[in-house]
């Protein structure tokens, strides 16, 4: 019974011994066939989507991930092959194999087991939200080096190819949406605003006319206007140095000290040329009643100016190069009427409740104040800083206020430049400046809130995008958070259910430093005037541009604060501390030409991307 027992038992035992083996052989020849196929796809990227190159490495990177995680012999196998394939959806197969010698179900002529394992490996996107916060302002319609089309036309292709991977990629039953923010010096939002949102009233530094005519006792003047660029190249400021800045300590222990640039700065190198540009002729001008001489104008300008900033602590010496910069211009020769009206320069308070018919959709911002700490923000001050406050019907402090450019006048400044910002009432027969539409106060196209589109849609919107304004990375900053945020003025479109989460992504981008105008007409008014945020008289100490960029550094980490993933994007300029703190670690990106910006935006597409096994 014993002898008749063996032969079944040895092949029990035997079957047990190889295919435990086999079983481990098979388990790591898996993991071995996942890790290649991981790394091939990894390799292989997204851009693959759009131009259907593969990288020749793609290949030859796979066979040694699994090479590594599969060693020829271990086990004492043998044969060991391993196979991969692009499928049409650009996911990665991949089949792998080895020969596992027996020991003993030799006896029973088993000399080997085969073993073979398949995995796939694809790169996609889950549910996704992305708001493109976009610095459309004058500058990008210049050409970076290199490149064939101006900054803006190359960002918008960009943007249809980071679409297009992004869309090739998406899984199944998934959503992805997409908003925008352009900003300049100010962000055109009014569309997305409820009624109540709004005031009813508000108060601008306007003017009205007293009906008291004067005889005219003002001499002609000569003033330029309506500059347009032609050609050449201005360079955007970029730093140059920087020092220590200077703390000056307050006599008085009612009031703290402050921070000063005191040290020196390089002498600038720039000239202009000025030549006529077509015949001169007269023009009638209604307010104040004048004929206007006017000549067509050519400059070409080159060289260097330099600017010293302070940031903080830190004062930083900043350049710009003109090179053969082309501008036309028209010089004015304003000969006065005989009469000239009185006018009453003050806060002028208007009813703008049918603003949205009245005016377009950029917006002042709601209540603030001039911070001085800006590591300890009062929220229940600084309304506008606080993204996620949604206004209260009857409560002017929380609503955003109408933009009536047409209404602005600065008192006491003069085309000419003469004057100073004076905030008392003021009567007079002088023209103040009217700065609420010159080309530092334009509106930028609309923004759009979070929503699928196809590629059509797209198109439309992005070809809605001009370049025009000035640079407050402010408010771009501010309304991308609003739009965004899944807790805020939008939480019913936003935020997440138990069925539906998804990731949110702020991709920012702008071609320049922060460049601010007090004469501007922005979202705080007239800086210089109704000074919300800033006081002309710290100038010297604290520059509007510093208190931008603060108010940038506190709205980017409330940004943050909703577990929304902030991107930089420098495109034809550098990136500053301030930017690369924003976005954080791998977050930030500077881009020279087209080609570099494609790679950024290649790069946050395969980051917002899941890399996963499919099989």
């Amino acid at each position: 019974m014993m002898a008749a027992a063996l032969l079944p038992l040895l092949a029990l035992i035997g079957s047990g011994v190889d295919m435990g083996r086999g079983y481990l052989s098979q388990v790591q020849l898996q993991q071995a066939c996942d890790a290649g196929v991981l790394a091939a796809r990894q390799r292989l990227g997204a851009s693959v989507v759009l131009d259907g190159e593969v990288p020749d490495d793609v290949g030859s990177t796979g066979q040694r991930f699994f090479n590594i995680n599969f060693r020829d012999g271990v086990y004492g196998t043998s044969n060991r092959q391993f196979e991969m394939t692009l499928e049409s959806d650009y996911a990665i197969s991949g089949v792998a194999s080895v020969d596992i010698p027996t020991t003993l179900m030799r006896i029973f002529g088993e000399n080997s087991l085969d073993v073979s394992v398949k995995c796939e490996a694809i790169l996609n996107f889950s549910n996704l939200d992305v708001m493109m916060v976009i610095d459309t302002t004058g500058s990008m319609r210049h050409t970076n080096a290199g490149d064939t089309l101006s900054r803006l036309e190359t960002l918008k292709q960009t943007i249809r190819d980071f679409y297009t991977t992004v869309e090739a990629g998406k899984a199944p039953n998934t959503e992805i949406r997409y908003g925008f923010v352009p900003y300049a010096t100010n962000v055109n939002v009014g569309h997305l605003l409820e009624d109540d949102w709004v005031v009813d009233d508000w108060h601008y530094q306007g003017r009205i006319d007293t009906d008291i005519r004067v005889p005219n006792s003002e001499v002609a003047r000569t003033f330029n206007r309506n500059w347009n660029y032609v050609s050449g190249s201005r360079s955007n400021w970029v730093e140059l140095s920087t020092y220590a800045a200077t703390w000056n300590a307050s006599a008085s222990a009612d009031q703290s000290g402050w921070w000063s640039c005191t040290g020196s700065q390089p002498a600038n190198s720039w000239t202009y040329t000025d030549t006529e540009n077509g015949s001169s002729f007269t023009q009638a001008q209604a307010e104040p009643a004048a004929v206007l001489l006017i000549q067509p104008m050519q400059r070409v300008q080159n060289g260097t100016r330099y600017q010293t900033w302070r940031s903080g602590s830190t004062c930083r010496v900043m350049k710009s190069t003109d090179t053969n910069y082309v501008q036309t211009y028209e010089r004015v020769r304003e000969v006065p009427s005989f009469d000239r009206a009185v006018w009453e320069y003050d806060e002028v308070t208007l009813d703008v409740s049918n603003w949205r018919t009245e005016v377009g959709g950029c917006i002042e911002e709601r209540d603030t104040y001039q911070i001085t700490d800006f590591d300890n923000v009062d929220f229940t001050r600084a309304l506008d800083l606080d993204i996620d406050l949604v206004p209260s019907s009857g409560d002017p402090s929380t609503q955003w206020r109408p933009r009536y450019p047409a209404e602005i006048y600065v008192r006491r400044i003069e085309n000419n430049g003469n004057g100073s910002f004076d905030t008392r009432k003021h009567r007079t027969t002088n023209e103040y400046v009217d700065s609420g539409t010159w080309w530092f106060s334009d509106c930028p196209a609309a923004a759009k809130k979070l929503s699928v589109m196809d590629g059509d849609e797209l198109d439309a919107y992005l070809a809605t995008l001009a370049p025009y304004g000035a640079t407050y990375h402010d408010i771009g900053m501010i309304w991308g958070g609003r739009l965004l945020s899944p807790t805020g003025l939008f939480a019913s479109e936003n935020a997440d259910t138990p069925s539906h989460e998804r990731a949110r992504h702020m991709i920012w981008l702008t071609d320049g430093q922060t460049e601010p105008y007090d004469l501007a007409y922005g979202a705080y008014g007239i800086d210089g005037l109704d000074q919300r945020r800033w006081d002309p008289a710290t100038q010297d100490i604290n520059p509007l541009s510093a208190v931008v960029e603060n108010r940038f550094a506190v709205a980017c980490q409330q940004v943050k604060n909703r577990n929304i993933t902030v991107w930089v994007v420098a495109f034809g300029t550098g990136l500053t501390d301030l930017m690369t703190e924003c976005a954080g670690p791998g977050r930030s990106f500077q881009a020279s030409n087209a080609e570099q910006l494609n790679d950024a935006f290649e790069a946050i597409a395969r980051a917002m991307s899941e890399l996963r096994i499919t099989n």
